[in-house]
């Protein structure tokens, strides 16, 4: 079993930024993707941002963003801890949802309980 426990989010301002970061423990094997995702009221949830795991050490890791986010969001790991960040520059109003961390592997999605990010303009 996996567990992802969120940190960070809350209020930011237009143009700000805010730090989200993501938690695993349990079994967590190499060769996973851990991401994510968000879902605004009345919306469905849609990636953010993805970042995966090579399988062999030393290898190194690739990245996918949602074309919204390119350029203003860093999606970053520290594969020692299992933990994922995304660092959110440059926020717009229309980045409010609530985040969720997410991690799949070996055919299995797992999710974070989801933090609220809420930007104001």
């Amino acid at each position: 079993q996996v567990q992802l426990v969120e940190s960070g989010g809350g209020l930011g301002q237009a143009g700000g930024s805010l730090r989200l970061s993501c938690a695993a423990s349990g079994s967590i094997f190499r060769g996973n993707v851990m991401g994510w995702y968000r879902q605004a009221p009345g919306k469905q949830r849609e990636l953010v941002a993805t970042i995966t795991t090579p399988f062999l050490g030393g290898g190194g890791s690739s990245t996918n963003y949602a074309d919204s986010v390119k350029g203003r969001f860093t999606i970053s790991r520290d594969n020692a801890k299992n933990t994922v960040s995304l660092q959110m520059n440059s926020l717009k109003p229309e980045d409010t949802a609530v985040y969720y961390c997410a991690l799949n592997q070996r055919g299995t999605d797992y999710w974070g309980q989801g933090t609220q990010v809420t930007v104001s303009s």
